[in-house]
């Protein structure tokens, strides 16, 4: 079950420092008698203020366990190496097709294909019901998700995964989104718990292969800061990896920063060319342990 917190100050410790002020005033008098409301003893007090409320309003769903992780992993830069030139093509209010092509020269070049249908039924800026996704690329390997909405409160989610002419995995997961909570069943792979708030995100998962913690704040307008821990209990393996994310809006641009406990250091900045529908993005990082250190460029159209 997800449950949600806010970073600001709760009504508890409005209430607490409501007391602490009012106690201090107290004492303040010293051996005289402490004034009621409405009234002044000269110009050092005067009409005692209200008490903050002890329950506050509800902070609402958390919502989807999907999202708990995406703000903190969008912080992060994606490694880049090679060329790599995206083309976005919306065909209609529900229909777009995304157009891939990446050439490296420490992997093979691919090219991907990626289709996406939006259904009629729109419960937010990024809900939408029933939505289809299919991503395939030039050696035949697909990967498809189909979100459904079975009631208002029920999502239901199935992915499948193609390698080649081969049935890899599939995935599928039901969600129930109460008004403060949000809990979630999934065939495989469960998420068992979460918390979330308004301007960081604090999120827990733990299965029987290990524990994802990450945490996301954003500071203001420009800066927006992550830190993920991941723990692998069959590998034996434990990684933490800090990123932060700059944006320049007057400037039109975006860096992200990587910093993690594998010794690499990267980072990437986007740069849009407005009017012109086109996104340019440098990436460079470096592996000081291994020695190793890549770089890359890719162009973005839509």
């Amino acid at each position: 079950m997800a449950v949600a917190a806010s970073g600001g100050c709760g009504p508890g410790e409005a209430a607490s420092g409501a007391r602490a002020r009012d106690g201090g005033a107290r004492r303040g008098l010293g051996g005289r008698a402490a004034v009621g409301p409405g009234r002044a003893m000269g110009n050092v007090l005067g009409p005692a203020a209200p008490r903050a409320p002890r329950r506050g309003e509800p902070l609402g769903s958390p919502g989807s366990f999907d999202e708990l992780h995406r703000q903190c992993k969008e912080v992060f830069p994606q490694q880049m190496e090679g060329v790599k030139l995206i083309v976005t093509k919306t065909l209609s209010s529900h229909f777009q097709v995304t157009h891939t092509v990446h050439m490296s020269t420490l992997s093979p070049s691919s090219y991907h294909f990626n289709a996406t249908f939006v259904g009629d039924r729109q419960l937010g800026p990024t809900e939408a019901f029933p939505t289809l996704v299919g991503d395939m690329d030039n050696s035949g390997s697909l990967n498809a998700q189909v979100l459904h909405l079975v009631a208002e409160r029920i999502r239901t989610k199935a992915v499948f995964q193609t390698h080649q002419a081969k049935f890899v995995t599939w995935q599928f997961d039901g969600e129930y989104r109460g008004d403060d909570c949000t809990a979630t069943l999934t065939l495989g792979n469960p998420d068992l718990l979460g918390e979330s708030a308004l301007k960081w995100v604090a999120t827990l998962n733990v299965g029987y292969g290990g524990a994802h913690a990450s945490y996301y704040h954003r500071a203001n307008e420009q800066v927006q800061v992550g830190v993920e821990l991941e723990a692998n209990t069959r590998l034996q393996d434990t990684t933490f990896a800090f990123g932060y994310q700059l944006n320049l809006p007057q400037a039109n641009m975006v860096f992200r920063g990587l910093l993690d406990s594998n010794w690499s250091v990267g980072g990437v900045l986007e740069k849009k060319l407005p009017p012109l529908p086109v996104t340019l993005a440098l990436g460079a990082f470096l592996n000081h342990w291994k020695n190793r250190f890549h770089c890359g460029f890719s162009v973005i159209v839509g």
